[in-house]
């Protein structure tokens, strides 16, 4: 790819790692924000919209693939859709059910528009301003509700963080399959598990930072968020290497 296109990394196994850390990430410092700093949902969820509308500026006017610039954007769309999802489910008490099927809406609305417009949602296509403006919309969209199915399953549905987790890395795992065994739609597939590694994320983060009587590992959420940066950090720079490897 050139242009544009080349500021999406290409889809690996890495790419999925480091999402599913970056998703977790957003799980935890968003929890940081509104409950361990205690400024709530509201104001965590405008913080975020702040960094998250900075971060696609950069990214958009970015002439090249900057890792560390588009995974930041990763983490700031996760981290709002984390305190978006939370406030629509808690604050404004339409429950996890209710938040799940409004982000769902928003999403489809989202890949239809973009698709309307563009002919196409194909991560090969995003090579121009616009497109990359629809394809982070509806990342944020997709983290969103991530977030709220992540919540619906693990509380309401009582499957638990583990539970949860095992269910979504079944999900994901079923994912791979069809990309390797059959023709299904790359595209279907691709943003079937870029929407489903957020709800795995954040049943992570809460199996880290929430008490054990909950089912948690009672993780500082301040500890749990530095080690994931850490984590990234590593697999963001290992990427080049492997790009270079891969060329021998």
């Amino acid at each position: 790819m050139t242009g544009a296109a080349a500021k999406v990394p290409e889809v690996t196994l890495l790419f999925w790692i480091v999402k599913i850390a970056a998703t977790t990430l957003g799980e935890t410092g968003g929890d940081a924000v509104t409950m361990s700093l205690d400024l709530g949902y509201l104001v965590g969820t405008a913080i975020f919209a702040v960094v998250f509308v900075v971060a696609v500026a950069a990214q958009i006017r970015a002439a090249t693939l900057r890792p560390a610039l588009y995974w930041l954007t990763i983490v700031a769309t996760t981290t709002v859709g984390t305190t978006l999802a939370d406030f629509a489910d808690r604050s404004l008490g339409i429950g996890y059910a209710g938040g799940s099927m409004l982000l769902l809406g928003l999403l489809v609305a989202s890949l239809a528009v973009w698709h309307r417009t563009l002919r196409t949602v194909a991560i090969d296509s995003v090579t121009t301003p616009r497109a990359e403006a629809f394809y982070w919309m509806t990342i944020m969209f997709s983290q969103t509700l991530g977030t709220a199915l992540g919540d619906w399953f693990a509380d309401d549905a009582g499957f638990g963080y583990r539970g949860s987790a095992m269910l979504f890395g079944a999900l994901l795992a079923a994912l791979a399959a069809a990309y390797y065994w059959t023709r299904l739609s790359r595209t279907v597939l691709f943003w079937s598990a870029f929407i489903l590694t957020r709800p795995l994320g954040a049943v992570l983060g809460d199996a880290l930072d929430k008490p054990t009587a909950a089912g948690g590992l009672a993780f500082d959420r301040y500890t749990a968020s530095a080690l994931l940066v850490a984590f990234m950090v590593v697999c963001i720079a290992a990427e080049p290497r492997r790009a270079a490897q891969a060329k021998h």
